[in-house]
């Protein structure tokens, strides 16, 4: 399929369903005065700045985690809702608008921003729900529903079962019907909630399992109703973003590729979609706006396609009835205000663009790509994470960069709700531009106290294959070996580490014995000694103890030293470094200028000690972020006769037990799965670090784990023979 790049739109002729938006004069409307925000996060605050742009009165809601929250200050007023699921309160919330004289509500994303009953509440209370019509939610929002629609009005499926057999056994033969590999989800689904791929018959019903437990946890009673649905092998994820008005006018703002994903949920969203034709591009258009017609949609909404590689095939997935977290990728190509859309679309008025004035600002405008920065761990699996902001430096923004973020430094991301901590969006003239201006942008991030996707997004972007367009939904695991590929962290990164402590005259950084006293050197300088412990699970020797000396011969002025086992000591002699200063940088942080023999490196060196006893040291340098652990030196322990303690397995995050997979007394090799736990929403499979014998599981199903719990305990070695 050959690929013409977005500009050559204006050569082709409008067909006439295009031209369908109205500019005739607006009728008499009543404009939203007041509005409930009924969201948290990011959204909120986005809601929060266009409302307050055009003069209308937010209110905020807030939950006892969020109580210190962004978005619980940004707004005049804000009402507390208690526990943390209070944001899924739909009687409670629309009372509290009642109460407060409230005029409108915005229901953001996720929560009950799909909720089609929510929605006819605030129909019934005479509250502006700034979305869509309740049945065509409703609608839309049972999948099995949405496709008959969707089949009548002859946009095209994907082949599977969706009716109300739902017995394992019946299940299981629709799959055989449809033949494997094939895809589970719920009714209900989103978010990749509840859905799993099913590559062969011996899995499907330990697969069924898992999603329908995770769908009842996500969305409640109904949840655990399953669609059984082809599964494309190299498929495409390809969206149009539609808005409709109460005039039946109709436009769609260009599509998205948002094929790049983790567990079925997106990371990098793009727009417009690369290697895409311009036949396909205004028949997806058209698709999308014959399914928002089909069930009188009004609003802004998401009209997702499963996009064949092999076949160039594409197929009706799910209209999602909301605003999705990757509108202002769209937004930027467009160069509109969508949230302002959805106040003036629900206050009566009708589209303020053609849908040919879309198709020349998306042909002036270029491409656009949202990163979204994750609270995870992509090195390990993409566990997720939650933590403190210790320390946090954005990219600056401009007309082309925007962040749209939920956390400022000292915020805590808690485990309570989606790990995301802020969307980052770039705009350029066109994909390869935006591509490099994101990893540009990316290199600026500077994040500690928990762990981010940042590096492994700078690494998709430098990845041939994203920047050749050749993507799909299982680009990840297509090209795990590139993307996790182990490197050597540079000395430079270590002996500027050990510069970063001495330098910032922390008498605690000096203390033994971490870096101790420990002799003078052939200079006139005093000698100090600093030992380090890579945490960065992508580099070639993640744990090695490496020693860092440093000898000062003057003013700013130094020798260094670094040994790391097996290998010859790497020396820097006379090498310059003096700290720079900052108004950003947090109190943890401290920045440094030190000119080596051959390179001039600036270097923001944070120390964390919030929650490790042992002292992490975050190393920010050309554009890389490197953990290390202040440690001691491998004979420190050995003198002292400190014995090392048992192995086990720790919880990577605060988390509940869903189930244990291993009993005491089991043999397991390493990569079997230990303990399920469930975190942010999200399932995740603990697994075996080593091969041994289980000693002790130390939690059962249900209980409730802080990070750094132990989970599994294994025997030492010889342990089993002294029993006997």
């Amino acid at each position: 399929m050959r690929s013409i790049k977005p500009r050559h739109l204006r050569r082709h002729p409008i067909p006439r369903y295009l031209s369908s938006a109205s500019t005739s004069i607006q009728p008499h409307i009543t404009p939203i005065t007041s509005l409930l925000i009924a969201n948290r996060g990011e959204i909120a605050l986005r809601i929060n700045k266009t409302a307050t742009r055009l003069g209308i009165k937010t209110t905020t809601l807030y939950t006892d985690p969020d109580a210190s929250s962004q978005h619980a200050a940004c707004s005049p007023n804000s009402i507390g809702l208690g526990a943390a699921n209070g944001y899924l309160d739909g009687e409670r919330i629309v009372k509290l608008a009642k109460q407060h004289g409230i005029q409108a509500l915005h229901p953001g994303y996720g929560f009950l921003s799909e909720n089609s009953a929510f929605a006819r509440r605030c129909e019934q209370e005479g509250i502006v729900f700034v979305g869509p019509p309740a049945q065509a939610m409703a609608d839309m929002g049972d999948k099995a529903r949405s496709k008959e629609i969707m089949t009548k009005a002859g946009v095209p499926c994907v082949p599977g079962y969706h009716g109300s057999e739902q017995g394992e056994a019946e299940l299981l033969n629709y799959a055989r019907e449809i033949e494997f590999p094939v895809l589970l989800k719920s009714v209900k689904g989103g978010g990749g909630k509840g859905m799993r791929i099913v590559m062969e018959e011996g899995e499907f019903l330990q697969q069924l399992k898992s999603a329908r437990a995770e769908a009842r946890a996500s969305f409640g009673e109904g949840g655990e109703v399953m669609l059984v649905e082809k599964y494309i092998v190299r498929p495409r994820h390809v969206e149009v973003q539609v808005f409709a008005d109460k005039h039946g006018n109709c436009v769609a703002l260009g599509e998205r590729d948002c094929s790049i994903q983790r567990r079925h949920q997106k990371i990098l969203e793009e727009s417009p979609a690369p290697d895409l034709d311009d036949v396909t591009r205004l028949d997806l258009w058209e698709k999308a706006r014959t399914a928002a017609l089909a069930v009188g949609y009004v609003g802004a909404g998401t009209v997702e396609f499963i996009f064949d590689k092999d076949t160039g095939d594409f197929y009706f997935m799910e209209m999602n009835t909301r605003l999705q977290v990757e509108h202002p990728v769209s937004e930027m190509v467009t160069g509109t205000d969508l949230v302002e859309w959805q106040f003036r679309v629900a206050a009566g008025e009708r589209l303020p663009l053609t849908q040919k004035d879309i198709i020349d600002r998306i042909a002036e405008r270029g491409a656009a790509i949202e990163a979204r920065i994750y609270a995870e761990n992509p090195e390990r699996g993409f566990i997720p994470d939650s933590g403190t902001l210790v320390h946090l430096t954005t990219p600056k923004t401009d007309e082309d960069i925007r962040i749209d973020a939920g956390f400022v430094q000292g915020d805590t991301v808690t485990e309570a709700y989606d790990g995301m901590i802020a969307k980052l969006i770039v705009r350029g003239s066109d994909r390869e531009t935006a591509i490099r201006k994101m990893e540009l942008a990316l290199r600026d991030y500077e994040v500690v106290g928990l762990s981010t996707n940042i590096e492994f997004l700078k690494r998709l972007c430098k990845s041939p294959a994203f920047v050749a367009g050749d993507v799909e939904t299982g680009f990840i695991d297509k090209w795990k070996a590139e993307l996790f590929d182990p490197v050597a962290t540079p000395p430079e990164v270590y002996v500027q580490a050990a510069l970063g402590l001495l330098t910032a005259s922390q008498p605690a950084a000096l203390a033994a014995p971490h870096g101790d006293t420990l002799g003078f050197g052939q200079s006139t300088g005093r000698e100090r000694k600093f030992f380090f412990k890579s945490l960065d699970a992508l580099d070639a020797k993640e744990g090695e103890i490496v020693e860092v000396s440093l000898a000062q011969k003057g003013t700013s002025l130094f020798d260094a030293t670094v040994t790391r086992t097996g290998a010859d000591a790497q020396v820097f002699e006379n090498i310059v470094s003096s700290p720079t200063t900052s108004s950003s940088l947090s109190s943890a942080a401290h920045s440094l200028t030190t000119f080596f023999p051959d390179a001039r490196i600036e270097t923001t060196v944070v120390r964390d000690d919030t929650n490790d006893s042992n002292h992490k040291i975050t190393v920010f340098q050309r554009g890389a972020k490197t953990e290390l652990l202040l440690a001691r030196p491998a004979w420190y322990d050995k003198a002292l006769g400190v014995r090392e303690a048992s192995a086990s397995v720790a919880a990577p995050m605060p988390c509940k037990i869903l189930r244990n997979e291993v009993r005491e007394g089991d043999i397991v090799a390493k990569g079997d799965p230990l303990v399920v736990i469930e975190s942010m929403k999200m399932e995740t499979v603990i697994r075996s670090p080593q091969d041994g014998i289980i000693k002790r599981l130390a939690h059962k199903e249900g209980d409730k784990c802080k990070a750094g719990t132990v989970l599994v305990v294994f025997e030492e070695e010889g342990e089993s023979a002294g029993k006997e």
